[in-house]
């Protein structure tokens, strides 16, 4: 281990994997809850077009590779929102348009589909010091949104109507989903890999899900195990000559394989229902009147109850209900 902080590259590739086990979980997070584990797939794809586009016109990958798929990914967000296609096809176009437009360009580049073997399945030496300072910005950006905006992010992601109704903005909320996933994509090609960067945006989170009870604890147990993976990962592919990718999604799958292993032992220990059935003969008392911004704040906890959103607070669980606010 000691030989490998001696060396400047694998230096920089630790610390590039450690900050994409970081974010990759953290928006992954709440994709996971919208049922689009799939999108980091198709967001990849749309990166391989901007990695083409930046060997076609001899600029850096990275800086391209981020606006090209914040594009993408807004295009296909939009088009969703405004009912002129389907989630399944904007993500087909993603996959199938992206990916042949970015090896045509590479091709006309004179690389080749060799030339984006690196950013498809992540290469350990690929990543320079200039690259480093981009990737931990994005990060700081993406670390900052995901928690700081976490109740309304999980709110919209748990139910959207019904956040709707409570005056959340929707729309741009699922905007910036994709948004600050598709930055996540783009700052993990390097490590990861673009056709690769979607299992450490899924399965860190499923293996959380079996470890912990309650959104915050998943939510930072995921990152906490991206970090898990993609170090070991890293420090392993150094030691296998294997890709750096895929040796990180490996080592992500086994620590999916021993939470399964665990999950049964923890439950039985665990003393919580993580969901409360909502009975039509429970009452109800009305709480205080206040407004609805306390439901954004920061420090209200978010609750599925039935069929509704509970918002707890100061240690009380409100609940709206027309024109008030029930107290559970």
């Amino acid at each position: 281990m000691i030989e490998i902080l001696q060396l400047e590259f694998m230096q920089r590739a630790l610390i590039a994997a450690a900050m994409s086990g970081v974010i990759a979980p953290a928006i992954g997070m709440y994709i996971v809850q919208r049922r689009l584990s799939l999108l980091g797939d198709g967001l990849g794809h749309v990166a391989i077009m901007g990695v083409g586009l930046a060997l076609l016109t001899g600029t850096a990958p990275l800086p391209v590779a981020v606006i090209t798929t914040i594009v993408g990914a807004v295009v296909v967000e939009l088009l969703r929102q405004h009912g002129k296609t389907s989630g399944d096809l904007g993500l087909a176009v993603l996959f199938y348009g992206g990916i042949a437009a970015g090896v045509m360009m590479a091709g006309i580049a004179g690389q080749g589909a060799a030339g984006l073997a690196a950013f498809l399945f992540g290469a350990l030496t690929s990543v320079s010091a200039s690259d480093l300072v981009l990737i931990a910005i994005l990060a700081v950006i993406v670390l900052v949104l995901t928690i700081g905006l976490s109740p309304r992010l999980f709110a919209i992601c748990a139910d959207e109507d019904y956040a709707q109704v409570l005056g959340i903005r929707v729309k741009w909320l699922n905007l910036l989903i994709v948004v600050l996933a598709a930055v996540a994509v783009t700052v993990s090609m390097r490590t990861v890999g673009l056709l690769l960067i979607s299992a450490l945006m899924v399965i860190p989170v499923a293996t959380a899900q079996n470890l912990f009870v309650g959104f915050k604890a998943t939510f930072f147990g995921a990152m906490g195990i991206g970090v898990v993976a993609a170090l070991t990962g890293t420090v392993g592919s150094f030691y296998l000559d294997s890709a750096t990718g895929a040796t990180i999604v490996v080592t992500a799958i086994l620590l999916l394989g021993v939470s399964w292993l665990l999950a049964g032992p923890l439950d039985r220990r665990r003393n919580f229902i993580p969901y409360i059935e909502d009975h039509a003969t429970h009452q109800h008392m009305v709480a205080e009147n206040h407004d609805d911004t306390y439901a954004h704040s920061g420090h209200v906890q978010v609750v599925q109850h039935g069929d509704h959103i509970d918002y707890i607070h100061d240690g009380h669980r409100h609940a709206k209900h027309g024109d008030h606010y029930d107290e559970h």
